[in-house]
């Protein structure tokens, strides 16, 4: 339940307490954006790891093996899972059978059919699933979503994501998880790209792609490009690897996380009808006159006001939890992003274009939206 704390003047205000279940890199990041958040109270993590237990212990917070052990014990206003993906849906439905709203890192499943599940259960049962597409809540996304959406490039036409770096052996050797199949850089990074494109350009409805496994040996790929075609008439070229030497990727151009050196380069470009916007520099392109070729063209940086997107989530999930908010990227939206990257794997392994629109698992919540729609109406 919510605990009651006094502040200065003597008004109570709520906080929020919230467990994370997987406190790895990930988990860790969340608890440290938690530390910086007002009125929300890390109260314990999950994790079986001794050194998870070490670490808990440091700042306090007692650290249980399970999901189940936690619950025994006492019972969160929220939860945080930043387990293994193949998780994800069996213990999001152990939150939303409890009614426990949950934050669910992306993807928000290991495939289409547990996250249809999940998102059908949130749904029925009213409690609410937010998906860690935190990049939504950095300010430099916020800024070129008004941008776009104002129409301040007209029409976007396309749109073009790089997604190259390299990941040391040692990334792979602490969790082996990551050489199987469906951990490789498509689901576990490309998912975060594909999500801002979906939220910066509109849906996309149509997918071709190629991928590749070099070198490593793994049974995932290495580096994949992808085709896709909006439902509003637009284009856009993807491409992500994990085994390329580049300055050319959102960890490298954005400054969001400190660990990652910063390039001073841009990862994204979208092209409109009447100028063209790079991110996450927000540099904003048009000709001086009428659009034409042969006029002069150039550019202004759009200013912002820098912010950790992780607190501004997790104040978000906060709001959520109290039902003030609903989550900006929900269930739903994290179940569509998961449509498109399994469409980027079916063209690669198939060769043939693939329309998300019509995978099953889309169209089952589709007709239960419209009917829920219609009744309301």
């Amino acid at each position: 339940m919510l605990i009651n704390t006094k502040k200065s003047g003597g008004e109570k205000i709520a906080t929020t307490r919230v467990a994370i279940v997987g406190f790895g890199l990930v988990g860790n990041r969340h608890a440290m954006a938690i530390k910086e958040t007002d009125n929300v109270h890390l109260c314990a993590v999950v994790d079986p790891a001794s050194e998870a237990a070490e670490k808990a212990e440091y700042i306090g917070v007692p650290c249980y093996k399970t999901l189940e052990e936690l619950i025994e014990h006492q019972r969160p206003d929220g939860i945080i899972l930043s387990t293994p993906t193949t998780l994800h849906a069996a213990q999001g439905m152990v939150c939303i059978d409890l009614g426990i709203p949950v934050l669910i890192e992306k993807p928000i499943a290991d495939n289409l059919d547990e996250a249809a599940q999940l998102v059908s259960a949130s749904e029925a049962s009213n409690v609410p699933i937010l998906v860690g597409h935190h990049r939504r809540f950095n300010p430099i996304i916020e800024s070129a979503h008004q941008m776009i959406s104002s129409g301040l490039i007209g029409d976007v036409k396309a749109v073009h994501a790089t997604c190259w770096f390299y990941k040391p052996d040692s990334y792979f050797d602490k969790a082996p998880w990551r050489k199987q199949t469906g951990a490789g850089p498509v689901s576990v990074n490309l998912v975060h790209d594909i999500d801002l494109i979906r939220h910066l350009c509109g849906e996309i409805t149509h997918i071709q792609a190629a991928s590749r496994s070099a070198t490593r040996g793994y049974a995932n790929e290495e580096f994949s490009a992808a085709i896709l075609k909006f439902e509003n008439g637009g284009i856009g070229t993807v491409s992500v690897s994990d085994s390329i030497v580049s300055p050319w990727s959102w960890e490298y151009t954005s400054q969001e996380n400190p660990v990652y050196p910063y390039s001073a380069q841009s990862s994204y470009q979208i092209g409109g009808s009447e100028g063209a916007l790079s991110v996450p520099d927000l540099a904003y392109w048009r000709h001086d006159k009428e659009p034409d070729w042969w006029s002069p063209i150039s550019s202004k940086k759009i200013r912002f006001k820098k912010t950790d997107p992780l607190i501004k989530q997790i104040e978000h999930f906060s709001r959520v939890i109290r039902g003030y908010d609903d989550p900006l990227v929900s269930g739903n939206e994290g179940l569509r992003n998961l449509a498109v990257i399994n469409a980027i794997h079916t063209a690669a392994q198939t060769g043939r274009l693939v329309s998300v629109g019509e995978m099953p698992q889309l169209q089952a919540l589709n007709v239960e939206a419209t009917h829920k729609k219609i009744a309301f109406e």
